[in-house]
């Protein structure tokens, strides 16, 4: 179906079309559409296969605030950026290759794009609010570029092509991820595969939509101990370097501010020296060297 659908453009038409069939009808439709519409004003925005008419079809009214396009068969994500106080965008069932075009969606907090070509997740460091995001049914073979995703709940990314056990370790840097699911993948058949998620995702509620059972946590936490406690540690040894690198840019970036930057330290003393013929032959007189060596300990200290 992927390979032979007629693809459309994400243009300003399309997206006007869809915020003037979720207004007012009859008299106050007409006015609207005369005075203009607002995109900023929209919340959620669905650019699914299924369009408002559909709906109504079946007895459901569109929700308020909520825009429908009745259009299938997107190929690409484009002049979203007028919706800047969008939270819940829906881009299912089209023909997506690429996550893009998402990068002033900064309040998005519910984002679907099952049902897609996506081989690559991408595209998504701008929406650290995200909570909730589908990717099922994709071409997806690798859990990367999502470490912006701090309040990360939900993630959904069954029916790809993800082999590597290894790789699910990446989803630990997620604190309040609780419910996940891989069902589908060709690594759900691994025997492995539910220990081997119990043990390095401890936080985790629901896997496969079923609840993790505590058994199974209780079994895998001593199949995978020795891994699991190494790799708390590495984990530790790296957030107390990151938080040491946070600080260190804090301080420069404060320092840049007050137009003082790198004269802390040893950066004065070695940026003199850097580009000065005389003071490299000066370092080869006796007992210089043995100064020069010991000056950045002694700042240190002193600091």
């Amino acid at each position: 179906m992927y390979d032979t659908a007629e693809p459309n453009v994400m243009d300003e038409e399309m997206l006007r079309d869809a915020v003037e069939e979720q207004g007012p009808r009859g008299e106050a439709g007409r006015i609207a559409k005369m005075e203009g519409v607002s995109f900023k004003d929209v919340t959620s925005l669905r650019l699914d296969f299924k369009s408002e008419t559909s709906l109504q079809h079946r007895g459901q009214e569109p929700l308020r605030g909520y825009v429908a396009l009745g259009c299938q068969d997107i190929l690409k994500v484009d002049n979203l950026w007028q919706f800047h106080n969008l939270t819940k965008l829906q881009l299912d069932n089209n023909i997506i290759e690429k996550i893009q075009g998402l990068d002033t969606l900064v309040h998005l907090v519910w984002l679907d794009l099952s049902f897609n070509n996506i081989e690559v997740i991408e595209g998504l460091s701008a929406l650290t609010k995200l909570e909730d995001l589908c990717l099922y049914n994709n071409r997806i073979s690798a859990l990367e570029n999502m470490d912006s995703l701090k309040n990360l709940q939900v993630l959904s990314i069954g029916n790809n092509n993800l082999t590597s056990l290894e790789n699910l370790i990446y989803l630990r840097r997620f604190k309040h991820l609780r419910t996940l699911n891989l069902s589908g993948n060709p690594l759900s058949e691994d025997e492995h595969y539910k220990l081997f998620l119990a043990a390095h995702l401890p936080d985790l509620v629901y896997l496969d939509f079923r609840l993790v059972d505590e058994n199974i946590r209780d079994i895998a936490n001593v199949k995978y101990q020795y891994s699991i406690e190494e790799l708390n540690q590495n984990e530790t040894l790296e957030t107390v370097k990151q938080e040491k690198a946070e600080k260190h840019q804090r301080e420069l970036d404060a320092h840049k501010a007050a137009y003082v930057e790198y004269l802390n330290g040893p950066y004065l003393f070695e940026g003199m020296y850097a580009e000065d013929v005389e003071g490299s032959r000066l370092s080869a007189l006796p007992a210089v060297a043995e100064l020069v060596e010991s000056y950045p300990f002694i700042m240190h200290l002193v600091q």
